[in-house]
């Protein structure tokens, strides 16, 4: 169901996570989100940071604003996503038990919290996949689930989601410590058509810090589905300029339609190495990028209050 991206031209956005404000230092630990909640230094300065982030997301001109992932942990931006979890478990049993893997995860149950979320309004919902793109270049994940599988388990995961919002699922290719995985540039291709049958409204591709390699396919592929490519590099933190991804949108509408495109980063922005500046200036690029094609395309573009002459702090002779 197409809510959040529905009537805009070339829709502009972010995915997964901002850089946290220095003073935003409450973490989850071992408590669920709605554990930590109750705690008022918790609850307080994650709601302030969701504040800044949707402030900033806001005056850059995006057209759909997200959380910016304020509620990780800080500690997330030092480690992979393997590793993680770990942190969030009970521990571990003194005896092995044998176990019986068995395909297919659990869709979210009438109730859950999720639910809540979407039946209160929720426009779009954002889902990590990290693995079936992967399985080409490192092989099967955990040694056991290839592309089919992890196709089923992501689709079980978000069976019914799709009837109340709009569901995006996101691919990139790493990002621990704002570092690479690979040493050569990975390629998508060998897994589109698995990726085409992922439930999902729209499918995230990185295109920036990998290039535009893949994008002739994608078109190719990917009919009945939104394409999100990544203009911003979430590896540096050098900020794109607005000719650089405008030349990046062009070259993406050789291959799908605006209507199906929306623009966005590679990935999250909020981890070691980055600031809060960089990635709000990355944002603002972005905005302006897209302004440039869609003047081009003779669409309406977006207000950008962070570009207002009007809003600089420089004062100009006249």
């Amino acid at each position: 169901m197409y809510k959040a991206s529905a009537g805009i031209a070339l829709p502009t956005s972010i995915i997964g996570s901002l850089p946290r404000p220095n003073w935003y230092t409450a973490v989850l630990g071992s408590r669920s989100f709605l554990e930590a909640m109750v705690n008022s230094r918790y609850r307080e300065q994650y709601e302030d940071a969701v504040s800044c982030f949707l402030r900033a997301q806001e005056i850059a001109g995006l057209d759909i604003c997200t959380d910016g992932d304020a509620h990780y942990d800080e500690e997330v931006g030092g480690m992979s996503w393997q590793s993680y979890p770990l942190t969030h478990m009970d521990g571990f049993a003194d005896v092995a038990e044998a176990m019986t893997y068995k395909i297919g995860a659990v869709a979210y149950p009438r109730g859950h919290i999720l639910h809540d979320f979407l039946e209160a309004g929720c426009p779009v919902l954002q889902m990590e996949e990290p693995q079936i793109h992967m399985v080409p270049a490192r092989g099967k994940t955990f040694g056991k689930l290839d592309v089919d599988d992890l196709v089923k388990i992501f689709n079980n995961t978000v069976k019914g989601l799709r009837s109340k919002t709009e569901v995006w699922c996101h691919t990139c290719w790493g990002n621990p410590s704002q570092q690479r995985i690979f040493r050569d540039v990975q390629s998508y291709q060998p897994t589109l058509e698995a990726l085409n049958k992922i439930d999902a409204d729209a499918l995230t591709f990185e295109t920036c810090s990998s290039g535009t390699g893949d994008l002739k396919a994608i078109g190719e592929v990917v009919k009945d589905k939104k394409v999100v490519i990544g203009v911003i590099d979430h590896h540096t933190l050098q900020v794109e300029r607005p000719d650089e991804i405008a030349a990046l949108i062009r070259e993406a509408l050789k291959y799908i339609p605006p209507e199906r495109l929306i623009i966005s980063s590679d990935c999250g922005m909020g981890r070691e190495g980055m600031g809060r500046r960089h990635a709000t200036y990355k944002m603002v690029a972005m905005v302006l990028g897209t302004n440039i094609v869609r003047k081009e395309l003779g669409l309406p573009e977006a207000e950008c209050l962070a570009a207002e002459q009007r809003f600089t702090l420089t004062t100009t002779k006249t």
